[in-house]
Order: structure tokens, then C-alpha cells, then sequence
């Protein structure tokens, strides 16, 4: 894995420094501590800096074709790699290194813009085509990998790999934009969609960019999209063997590395699942690392065990105290934006554990996205059941009424005895699921909101963008509906990003299996009752895995990362709390005396509001950091 930077003058070539290039590359160091590079030509400069996995001592970066035209500076890897070698070689082609960057020279040599229809990877990489007169970005499918630009006041457009890459350029305006406030309040993320420095875009998942000379840049055109409008067809039974070649293949694909490749395991059904097919592919006893927590409630290291043991894998755990907060400013650090899901603390301390022993590490995100695995996706699929019975005013009228003044509905389905839940079966389904995934109401952002923030908001919400991508989702269901939104915003905004980062941050390589693009196409294709059956969510993928692993990791509770941030709030971290409503920063948007009111309230027990604070100090300390 790899970092990428670099500067683009489209209206006319002005001569680049090579120095700012290799500053704004040194800024991403950490993502490529084993080589560093920098290239220059009028008008453009690329900067790398580069971890070594495949072709270890060959493949330098910026890479340029043999006869000079094209350069590139590539951040990622290409599964399919050796077959697409074996295409262009076959069309003429003269490789000179054994690697996969090549591969994407001649690529677009031969195919140009289309060859990304045949890339099957995770990737981030620009490419200048001096014939052309153009520099191309683009990014993979699922937006495993991050790519950040910006256009700068002296005509020019920077990009880098992190939001770090972009402030090393001293032309970079650092002002903060209310709007991804807003959003970062809404969600705990800053989507793929805003950024907290104002000017700066992220290209999205599945998009490109070709910026050519003399022309205006362009709006980013989109090259993939998952699509649920389809479906499958066939008995469960073929499908569920479908579904394990894909699986098996994916597994197997990103096993390829010249370097140690092991993989994070909780115990849980995704991560327990690459390890079964990487077992089944390796000679060796596959490198297996956890996590744990000194509280038992939280702690799977039992049920990891369990399928190290199945499996027979070169098995480590580490212990994570409760109170490991100490990491806030290395993850303030690492993330750039605010970013304040706090499994981030785990998933920094599992890829801290996994670089001690290899390079690379499979992981099992991505699928409770394809697979309909969240619990949301269940209840979102309750309610729209019972939407689907009653017109909307009279729902509206029911629900909403029952929601206000009745907490407690004891007649109501075990599911439906939520007050939450009453309010959002008064709701459209699109928008009560933007509230479901979100961290606070806009009711609650109104409260903790200044009256000139409100005002510079102009109306912005961050709710809107979910109810949009859910209106226009090719799809046919509601848990459709709900899956495509996911993928456009958070998967990449907040799994993605969390996961890239911790690894990154140590120099460790994630690989992602479960989100192979066919794989997902796949998913999105099956009828929802191989999705979600009898309150069972990745249904068919359980019953899939029922031949390798044994019911009490596929049928157990969902336990995920847990970090008690709350306890923090009326412990150790109360004064820092507290202490937030005199922050300068937090004053330009908010109300003092509600964030006083909001921390008062929770450390006395009045109140719960320990996910809201924790998004407080994470998003003061990155302000702080990043604009002083």
C-alpha cells in the first residue's frame, strides 16, 4: 500500500517544484515508509511513497512507460494483475517489472478511461498522458482507497491520497466548511461527499476524474455503481454455491504478497469466514490476530479462539484496557477530519498487533453492507411492512402522536416497543432510516447549534443526502433502498475510512475480500429473503458457512467493537467534558451553555449523551490540529 500526491496546471504549464511535491508525499510517509519518489515534467509533478508488497525490489514509483508519454503514481493493488499481463502482452505489449503497477500504463495505452471496467482491486492512483495533454484520477469501486483534491488560487489542482497531503501545499486555503459540521454532528463522519476544509473534494467510490490541458475541470464521472434492481434467479441451494466460489475466490485473490499477509479475527462470522478460505488455501497455519477487552461483556477472544483452534492458525490476542483513551490524539492525527466512531481505538490496536508479524492482513468488512447484516436493516424492513398498511396522513397521525406521548407500548411486537421506532413508523421510510443511521437528531443539533451557525447552514441538513440516494436507488425493496445508501455513504465514509487510516497509520496493508465487486454484485442481486430471513440477517451466506463453521459463530449476537466511552465521560474523562464548553473552537458553532448543560447532564446520570461528547472532543481537537 502506498501514498500518492501531486500538482496539475491545466490551463497552462507552469513549472512545478519538485520540492512541494516531495512535501506534500512526506506528509503521507507513514502510508509508504519503504521508498519515496518524485517526478516532474511543465505543468505536472507526482509524488510516492511507496510499502512494498509485490515485487519487492523492482517497481519504483512515479512510473513511467519506456517511451516517456505516460507516468503514473499508484496507490493500491490489482488482484487480477497477472491475467491483464497476460491480455496486453498478448496485444504487444513489453513489460519490464513483475508488478501490478505496469499493468495500468499500458492499460491505458491500449484501452484508455476503459480499462478500469477490468481492474479488480483497491485503488487510488494519477496518471499523466503527455500525448494527451491530461492527468486521469480515479479511484476503485467500493472506495477502499482514499483520493483528496483541490483547486488552488495559481490555477492549479493538487491531490493526495490524505487530507494531510493537501495542507502541505502552502496554497491550500484552511477554512473549515459549516456544512460538513453539520454532516460530521449528523453521522460521526465526514462523508465522501463533503470535507471539513472548505474547497477540497474526495472523489468519489467508483468515479474518475480526467482533467485535460486547456480546459476546465471537470465534474467527476462515475465508472461503477451497485446496482439492486436485479435479481438472481435459482434454488437457494445453487445460490449458496455460487456465493461460496465467490468468497473462496476473493479470499484467494488477495493472498497473493511477496511479504507476510496474516488476518484480524474477532470471532465473528466475516472475519471467521476469511479465515476458513485462507486455511483452505495456505499450506502454512494462517497468521491470526485479536483483540480483546478487559470486560467480559465485551471481549470475543473466546469465540476467536474457537475458530483459530477449528483452523488450526498461528493464533495471537492482545488485551485492550477499557480506558484506552490515551490513543485520541494518534487517531486525531491519523484521521485528519473529524472522526469519531470509537471502534477506531480497537481497530488501531488490532492493526498495531497484526504489523508486528506481517505486512498484510485480510479483513472482514463490507459484509454486513452486501449481505443486509445490521440489525437496522431488519427493523427498517419491519417497519416498512407495517408503512405499507396504513396511508401516510393516518400513519403519520398514529405513529407520531403514540411516539410523542406514550414511551412504553407493552401491546405492541417485541420489535416495535421503541419510542424511536413509533416516531419513525410516522415517518417516510427514506427519511426515517437517515435518522436511524445517524448519531444525533437534527433536533438535538438544533439545540447544541449556534443562531449563526443555524444561519451560515442556509438550510443545509445532513439527513437529505440518505433520503436522496434511497429515492433514486436502482432497486426494487426497501432493504434495497437501505443497502445502496450504505454504500454510498457510509461504507466508504465510515468502515473504509476507519479501517484505511489505523492501517496505514502503522504501515500495515487491509485487504478487503468480502467487498470483491463481483461478490457485492452478487449480493445485491439476490431476492431479499436470501438476505434477511426470519430475523436473520447474511442468511444465506450463514447458511453457506454452515459446512465450515459451527453454529455458535454464525448464529450468535452481533457483538462488534464496543468502546465505553460513556463510563469515560463520568470517569476519567468528565473534566475534558466539561471543559468543552469553554473551547474557542466549539464556539464558532456552538452553544456554550447547551454543551455545558449536555456534559452536566451526563456525568450526573440525568442523561445519556455519551456518543454526542465523544463526538465533541474529537472534532475540538481536530479543529484545533488542523486550523490552531
Amino acid at each position: 500500500m502506498c501514498g500518492i500526491a501531486g500538482l496539475y496546471y491545466p490551463a497552462t504549464p507552469k513549472p512545478v517544484d519538485p520540492h512541494r511535491i516531495r512535501a506534500m508525499a512526506d506528509a503521507v510517509a507513514h502510508r509508504g515508509p519503504d521508498g519515496a519518489g518524485v517526478w516532474t515534467a511543465p505543468g505536472v509533478g507526482l509524488g510516492h511513497r511507496r510499502l512494498s508488497i509485490i515485487d519487492v525490489a523492482g517497481s519504483p514509483q512515479p512510473m513511467g512507460s519506456a517511451d516517456g508519454a505516460l507516468t503514473v503514481s499508484f496507490n493500491g493493488e490489482i488482484y487480477n494483475f497477472a491475467a491483464l499481463r497476460a491480455e496486453l502482452q498478448a496485444l504487444g505489449a513489453v513489460f519490464v517489472t513483475s508488478g501490478d503497477t505496469e499493468v495500468l500504463l499500458h492499460g491505458w495505452a491500449h484501452w484508455g478511461p476503459a480499462m478500469l471496467d477490468r481492474l479488480n482491486g483497491m485503488f487510488a492512483f494519477a496518471l499523466h498522458d503527455a500525448r494527451r495533454q491530461c492527468v486521469f484520477l480515479a479511484r476503485d469501486r467500493l472506495g477502499v482507497k482514499p483520493l483528496h483534491y483541490a483547486e488552488l488560487s495559481d490555477g492549479g489542482v493538487a491531490f493526495a491520497s490524505e487530507l494531510k497531503g493537501l495542507l502541505a501545499h502552502p496554497l491550500l486555503r484552511r477554512e473549515p466548511d459549516i456544512r460538513a459540521v453539520e454532516d460530521y454532528m449528523a453521522y460521526g463522519y465526514v462523508p465522501d461527499d463533503a470535507c471539513i476544509v472548505s474547497g477540497v473534494r474526495k472523489l468519489a467510490a467508483g468515479h474518475s476524474l480526467l482533467i485535460e490541458r486547456g480546459k476546465a475541470v471537470p465534474a467527476p464521472s462515475r465508472w461503477w455503481g451497485v446496482d439492486f434492481s436485479r435479481r438472481a434467479t435459482g434454488s437457494a441451494k445453487a445460490l449458496e454455491e455460487e456465493l461460496v466460489a465467490l468468497m473462496r475466490e476473493a479470499v484467494r485473490s488477495r493472498m497473493v504478497s511477496d511479504v507476510p499477509l496474516g488476518t484480524f479475527l474477532s470471532g465473528g462470522v466475516d472475519s471467521s469466514t476469511v479465515v476458513a478460505f485462507m486455511a483452505e488455501a495456505s499450506s502454512k497455519a494462517v497468521k491470526t490476530c485479536t483483540i480483546g477487552f478487559d470486560e467480559a461483556g465485551h471481549d470475543e477472544r473466546g469465540y476467536a479462539a474457537q475458530v483459530a483452534a477449528r483452523f488450526a492458525t498461528d493464533h495471537r490476542e492482545r488485551v485492550v484496557a477499557a480506558d484506552d483513551f490515551a490513543l485520541i490524539d494518534t487517531l486525531v492525527a491519523a484521521f485528519d477530519e473529524p472522526f469519531a466512531d470509537a471502534s477506531a481505538l480497537a481497530t488501531y490496536r488490532v492493526c498495531e498487533l497484526a504489523r508486528e508479524d506481517v505486512t498484510v492482513a485480510l479483513s472482514g468488512d463490507g459484509a454486513d453492507e452486501a449481505m443486509a447484516g445490521y440489525r437496522r436493516y431488519k427493523f427498517q424492513h419491519a417497519e416498512e411492512r407495517i408503512r405499507g398498511l396504513l396511508p401516510p396522513g393516518m400513519r403519520a397521525r398514529l405513529f407520531g402522536t403514540l411516539g410523542r406521548f406514550y414511551p412504553k407500548a407493552d401491546w405492541a411486537p417485541q420489535s416495535l416497543r421503541a419510542k424511536t421506532t413509533l416516531l419513525a413508523l410516522g415517518e417516510d421510510g427514506a427519511e426515517a432510516y437517515a435518522r436511524a443511521v445517524g448519531v444525533t437528531t437534527p433536533e438535538q443539533r438544533a439545540l447544541l447549534f449556534s443562531d449563526g451557525a443555524k444561519r451560515a447552514l442556509n438550510g443545509h441538513r445532513a439527513e437529505d443526502r440518505y433520503v436522496r440516494s434511497m429515492r433514486d436507488a436502482p432497486a426494487r425493496d426497501a432493504i434495497d433502498r437501505a443497502q445502496y445508501a450504505d454504500f454510498q455513504h457510509w461504507l466508504p465514509g465510515d468502515i473504509l475510512t476507519k479501517t484505511d487510516r489505523t492501517s496505514m497509520a502503522v504501515g500495515l496493508e487491509a485487504r478487503e475480500p468480502l467487498l470483491d465487486y463481483r461478490l457485492v454484485e452478487f449480493a445485491a442481486s439476490l431476492p431479499v429473503s436470501m438476505r434477511l430471513r426470519g430475523g436473520q440477517g447474511k442468511w444465506l451466506m450463514k447458511k453457506a458457512m454452515e459446512r465450515y463453521l459451527p453454529s455458535d459463530i454464525l448464529y450468535r449476537r452481533k457483538m462488534g467493537f464496543v468502546t465505553p466511552v460513556s463510563a469515560w465521560f463520568r470517569g476519567a474523562l468528565a473534566d475534558d467534558a466539561a471543559g468543552l464548553a469553554k473551547s474557542r473552537v466549539l464556539a464558532n458553532w456552538f452553544d456554550p451553555r447547551a454543551i455545558a448543560t449536555l456534559a452536566a447532564d451526563h456525568r450526573a446520570g440525568r442523561a445519556e449523551h455519551g456518543r454526542t461528547l465523544w463526538q465533541l472532543v474529537m472534532l475540538e481537537r481536530s479543529m484545533q490540529r488542523m486550523f490552531g
